[in-house]
């Protein structure tokens, strides 16, 4: 690790969007707990599917009035995939508004906030793999950028090296969003078409486990979102990511315990040294169970059988 790299005395906790489909009432409730819970930023918007109207824009920047008030800094979040006029439309209506930071989650985002001269985040899904494209992407407007979930440590001491006044942050905890498609993939798996689909994403609050031919959860799927089946958990490595230079650990919501994934965190964050039982806490508190090869530079998913065989 290059020794330009900075140490950071307090990490700020942010809570992602919320990537699944969730009833109305499920997200006003969660988010009327979100004022309480001791996160610095909040991110708010649906990023997946815009099918996926259980909120409104107006809902959304009710709920972000409501969490501005109570201390936290709001950001609106784009969709990832546009694929409809009515889609870009929504885009711009959320890239002229002037109370509220954006993340761009596509560059049709990056495009509109530059032009609008207004500064924004990248999320974790714009494919920022060098210090030429971060540089980039700064002289546009970007304020911060999330780190691309398949780089590790060793690419992020390289490109903050290369560009260390940018603001950083992690996806520390949550599923992996893996790949977005055109096709929904949990309606084909009800045998539906993505026009038909009948909202099927809505029977499954932390996405639909799919497991391999021996059993193994390998995958999840999320309407047009495939994710990891474990949980990335970076807590463990907290002192490592101070001295690279990070200032912010992404929270991705989950439907259960959410509240105890964030104070884990609050109390990990505020120490030089992650508390042992915080660790085995959230190893319990993850659906069925962690990763975090990625950052090691390692592979994101290693099958039981191939762990015996090393073995």
């Amino acid at each position: 690790m290059n020794t330009k790299t900075t140490h950071k005395t307090k990490l700020s906790l942010a809570l992602g969007p919320v990537l699944y489909y969730w009833p109305r009432e499920t997200l006003l409730d969660f988010y009327r707990q979100v004022r309480h819970w001791p996160v610095d930023i909040v991110y708010l918007g649906e990023v997946v599917c815009a099918k996926r109207r259980s909120l409104g824009y107006d809902d959304w920047l009710s709920i972000a009035h409501s969490l501005k008030k109570s201390g936290k800094k709001v950001y609106i979040s784009t969709l990832t995939l546009l694929e409809a006029g009515s889609e870009l439309g929504l885009l711009r209506r959320i890239c002229k508004n002037r109370e509220f930071l954006i993340e761009a989650n596509d560059l049709a985002a990056v495009y509109r906030l530059s032009r609008e001269k207004v500064s924004f985040v990248t999320g974790p899904a714009i494919n920022i793999y060098n210090a030429h494209t971060l540089k980039k992407l700064v002289s546009l407007g970007l304020q911060r950028w999330v780190l691309p979930l398949e780089l590790g440590a060793t690419e992020l001491a390289s490109i903050r090296d290369a560009v260390p006044t940018v603001a950083t942050e992690i996806f520390a905890w949550g599923r992996l969003p893996l790949a977005w498609s055109a096709r929904c993939y949990t309606a084909r798996a009800e045998n539906r078409s993505k026009d038909e689909c009948k909202m099927a994403c809505d029977a499954d609050p932390d996405g639909r486990l799919m497991y391999t031919l021996d059993d193994v959860p390998f995958l999840v799927l999320n309407g047009i979102q495939i994710q990891s089946a474990l949980t990335q958990n970076l807590a463990p490595h907290v002192a490592d990511i101070r001295r690279y230079g990070v200032d912010v650990l992404r929270l991705s919501p989950q439907s259960r315990d959410m509240d105890a994934v964030v104070a884990c965190f609050d109390r990990i964050r505020c120490s030089r040294v992650p508390n042992t039982d915080d660790l085995a806490t959230l190893e319990t508190l993850a659906s069925i169970g962690t990763c975090e090869g990625y950052w090691r530079g390692k592979a994101g998913f290693v099958p039981p059988a191939v762990v015996e065989a090393r073995l």
